[in-house]
């Protein structure tokens, strides 16, 4: 029989290293031999919040010294962190899923380790964006497996517009997080900024329970989540088509046409916004007066009568 451990343990684990550990995103079956001998091997497990970790750990038999580093107070964690390593000990960082770093805590924790001259090894394993583009099939295979990881979407309407306009023309797929509170409000602006007919994936809830991913036309998008009031709970990753290369040809204003109708639509109405913005872009006007209306639309206000 395989020993796994020992597998595992094959690897130099030198002590002053910051040690960058990925953990489940859902599944706890998901974290890996290597993690697991790494989080028993540290001194001490740096965490975004104490009470996932060690609700972690337990579960797989674990205890070990916590230290709370989190957004608000990842700098100063740093510096004791830094400490630590100085004196010979071995820190594992872990985010409450996922690999740290992405989308979550840690970049500044591992610059402030490496500019101290101390070693960081990272851990790889569970990503809930990976995750879905590995299940995304041809949306990622036609733009020749390239993708553009967005993070998450900014909350507020007008912002989060100009953010979809700006990734709207890549001709590869792009990535997005969104929480459940904001989910609605987001599929109503890919549906409202892009070809109705565009495809999305829809991952929610990876690797856990009530796991769905659902490839569907983004115009289809809204009520697919209203259908099921169940749909709009659990953490989600959207993946979006890439737009094909005719797009430009059809009349689709581009990324920076786009970007721009969205900042004149802040302070003007939607038909003098587009004349506007086809004056500065050079895009079709007829296209950008229709965008217009469809973010205005996504926001739900409309332009006064006798505006124009």
């Amino acid at each position: 029989m395989t020993d796994w451990i020992s597998l595992a343990a094959g690897q130099s684990y030198p002590p002053g290293t910051l040690y960058v550990v990925a953990t489940p995103i859902g599944n706890v079956a998901d974290l890996s031999l290597r993690a697991l001998h790494v989080l028993g091997l540290a001194d001490a497990v740096a965490c975004e919040d104490t009470r996932n970790t060690g609700q972690l750990l337990a579960r797989v038999g674990l205890h070990r010294p916590l230290l709370a580093v989190h957004e608000h107070n990842e700098r100063e964690a740093a510096a004791r962190i830094n400490e630590r390593l100085a004196a010979g000990e071995r820190i594992a960082y872990v985010s409450d899923a996922g690999t740290p770093g992405i989308s979550d805590p840690g970049a500044r924790l591992v610059e402030a380790a490496r500019a101290a001259g101390h070693a960081v090894v990272p851990l790889p394993g569970p990503s809930a964006a990976v995750a879905a583009l590995s299940v995304a099939g041809e949306m990622l295979d036609s733009g020749g497996g390239r993708f553009t990881f967005a993070g998450f979407l900014p909350p507020k309407a007008r912002a989060r517009a100009e953010a979809i306009a700006a990734l709207a023309t890549l001709d590869h797929a792009w990535v997005v997080y969104e929480a459940p509170h904001r989910i609605a409000d987001t599929l109503a602006a890919l549906a409202a900024a892009l070809p109705p007919g565009r495809r999305l994936l829809i991952g929610r809830e990876l690797t856990k329970l009530f796991e769905q991913t659902p490839v569907l036309a983004v115009g289809e998008a809204p009520a697919w989540l209203a259908a099921d009031p169940s749909r709009a709970k659990g953490e989600f990753v959207l993946v979006v088509e890439g737009a094909p290369a005719a797009a430009q040809d059809a009349g689709q204003p581009d990324a920076r046409a786009q970007q721009v109708l969205a900042l004149l639509l802040a302070e003007l109405p939607a038909k003098r916004a587009a004349k506007l913005a086809s004056a500065i872009t050079g895009a079709p006007t007829d296209a950008l007066y229709k965008l217009a209306l469809a973010q205005r639309a996504g926001d739900g206000a409309g332009d006064q009568a006798g505006e124009e």
